[in-house]
């Protein structure tokens, strides 16, 4: 018997339906709470989880020897197959690539940003409701009669917050969220073909997603941007978070449609987690997958040893239950590294098609450190796309956003903080990740985490490395499930 996989709702056309332009609602750090209780996360959680199973390979009986055989998706793989909503929204993201050329980087001296940014921005929102009617169906933009404001605003509103921050030449996960809210939109608007349902899931991931994050990271190397709302190396990466969670499922082992999403294990021939140390591993990996595309981006834009200004990731390519183990992982940590993080999803514009009405299924989150040490933030508006001031938690001689009352008292202490030292004295930040729960249970809001300290460190690796010792059994927060 198939898995019945939740996905999100197709809205009817026929019916009733009122659009509104996105607005703020995430204002202070208790907002958070109630955002983790609206119809918007649970939204948000259903359409990453769907498109998440879709990325697994498919485990397929060969007509011939009778034996399973594994169908695996990678980047620009003949297999993949496209509709023409997918074409269309990759031609838009082509465009957009385009306007790069025409804006050229100022050359005089910077030190955060290139203000060409913001020109290039400005054009791009010039031209946008154009490019939308030219590249999106017209059963999404015509899909009401009924409402006063047309489903473009909202479209248009998620796109552009998906392209960084105008005043703060910056980009980061709420970015990134906010084209995935911008996908979801065209997927409850009727856009996507839900005929083949997995087909085209896999279509949004490697046929949409995947060029949206080329396009993200050519503005971050043309303009310079910053890291909006960055961990530095206490987070997991700079810029995205999404190809790491892809990725992993890429080489998952291989399901059939009456299999669970896996949690441990991996494809017989996929590549070590620990390969992301080794320079000619990552550039033959990062053509047909999106884990190793990131990772590749980490070297183009980064030097010095990988553990160094990459432990997170270090950490993770430690983990002994394969890929499926570090996708579980990383859903969770997106649970609490961005969706519950007030400087990440503070910018977050709700609507009518993600929207902060409560869902009448969801429970309160438990009061949690976590939780309560949500920084305050007052009513100052920022324009849209804008991540605005990272706001602090006020703990003492502590600042950093994700520091506890534990890390305030010890930083008295002379001596590094960096999640490799050894000195007692020092301790790690706390971060929280919620308990495992079971994925397709998304209506249920995920606990808040349980602590964890980043483990030691090996010893010190080169670019060039092509071997690698690996480090103690890792403290990653779900290796212990």
């Amino acid at each position: 018997m198939s898995i019945i996989v939740p996905r999100l709702s197709v809205l009817q056309a026929s019916g009733v339906c009122y659009f509104t332009s996105p607005v703020k609602r995430i204002n202070e750090g208790h907002d958070v709470s109630r955002f983790l209780r609206s119809k918007a996360y649970h939204d948000i959680m259903v359409f990453l989880l769907q498109l998440n199973r879709a990325m697994f390979p498919c485990r397929l009986p060969d007509p011939v020897t009778k034996e399973w055989t594994a169908n695996i998706w990678k980047i620009d793989s003949p297999k993949l197959i496209l509709s023409d909503t997918v074409r269309q929204i990759r031609a838009l993201l082509v465009e957009l690539n385009t306007i790069i050329d025409d804006v050229p980087p100022d050359p005089g001296p910077r030190r955060f940003g290139n203000v060409s940014f913001r020109q290039w921005y400005d054009t791009v929102e010039a031209q946008l409701p154009t490019l939308l009617s030219l590249y999106l169906p017209d059963r999404v933009l015509s899909f009401s009669k009924s409402s006063v404001v047309a489903p473009q605003v909202e479209l248009q509103s998620y796109l552009l917050g998906a392209l960084g921050s105008l005043q703060r030449l910056d980009y980061g996960t709420g970015h990134e969220l906010s084209f995935l809210a911008f996908l979801g939109c065209i997927w409850k608007l009727g856009g996507f073909s839900t005929d083949s349902a997995e087909d085209e899931e896999r279509g949004i991931v490697l046929g949409i997603i995947e060029p949206y994050l080329l396009l993200v990271r050519r503005l971050i190397k043309t303009y310079t941007l910053e890291p909006a709302g960055s961990h530095g190396v206490w987070g997991l990466d700079d810029h995205s978070f999404l190809p790491y969670l892809f990725g992993s499922a890429q080489y998952g082992p291989a399901i059939s449609d009456t299999d669970e999403t896996p949690t441990e294990g991996s494809l017989p021939n996929a590549p070590d987690p620990a390969d992301v140390v080794k320079v000619a591993a990552v550039g033959r990996e990062r053509a047909t997958n999106m884990y190793f595309s990131a990772i590749g981006f980490i070297y183009d834009v980064k030097k010095g040893p990988f553990w160094e200004h990459s432990p997170m990731l270090y950490d993770i390519s430690g983990v002994r239950g394969g890929w499926a183990k570090i996708n579980k992982g990383m859903i969770k940590m997106y649970v609490a590294e961005v969706l519950s993080k007030f400087p990440v999803v503070q910018h977050f514009y709700f609507g009518s098609l993600f929207s902060w009405d409560e869902d009448p299924e969801a429970t309160s989150p438990p009061d949690s450190i976590h939780i309560a040490n949500q920084p305050l933030q007052n009513h100052a508006k920022f324009p849209k796309g804008d991540t605005g001031p990272a706001p602090t938690a006020q703990l003492g001689n502590a600042m950093a956003p994700w520091a506890s009352a534990t890390s305030a008292a010890s930083s008295a202490f002379i001596g590094t903080a960096a999640p490799w030292s050894k000195r007692s004295a020092v301790t790690s930040p706390t971060l929280a990740f919620p308990s495992q729960t079971e994925q397709r249970n998304i209506s249920q809001t995920p606990r808040m985490p349980s602590n964890f300290n980043p483990s030691s460190a090996g010893q010190n690796s080169s670019e060039k490395q092509t071997t690698r010792v690996l480090p103690p059994p890792t403290r990653a927060p779900w290796a212990k499930d």
